[in-house]
């Protein structure tokens, strides 16, 4: 894991909190900067990209991996099988659009869970013009 690159919200305390406690607990775990810490544009990210998603960068082969399937990625690159079977998982087919709700919801309500902070919240999206 370690030519890989995670990428999350430095800015928001659950996020920040969250890497720190996959950190902990995976043995396996890439290097991880806030966005606000990184070249997006050598990543080949967006703004919107890196405020909508925490993203998992494989440096040598490109690969990339945003919102929950980060997380099955991270899960799938460890030596256990246990985690590895959740990460393959999360990254099937039927699971992958469980996961990716069970992500928006937490990203949609990280200000509110714990670590969180009020600076956590996502922007509201612009009013559709009618």
């Amino acid at each position: 894991m370690r030519p890989a690159l995670l990428v999350f919200d430095g800015d928001c305390g659950f996020c920040t909190t969250s890497v720190d406690r996959l950190r902990a607990l995976l043995p396996r775990f890439p290097e991880a900067r806030p966005w606000q810490r990184v070249d997006l544009d050598e990543l080949g990210l967006s703004l919107d990209d890196v405020t909508t998603f925490a993203w998992l960068i494989d440096r040598e082969s490109g690969r990339r991996w945003h919102g929950a399937q980060t997380f099955a990625a991270l899960l799938s690159g460890q030596r256990g099988a246990l985690p590895r079977m959740i990460g393959g998982a999360l990254a099937a087919p039927g699971l992958r659009v469980v996961a990716a709700r069970g992500y928006d919801w937490v990203s949609a309500h990280r200000h509110r869970l714990p670590g969180g902070t009020p600076a956590c919240a996502l922007p509201e999206p612009p009013a559709s013009a009618s």
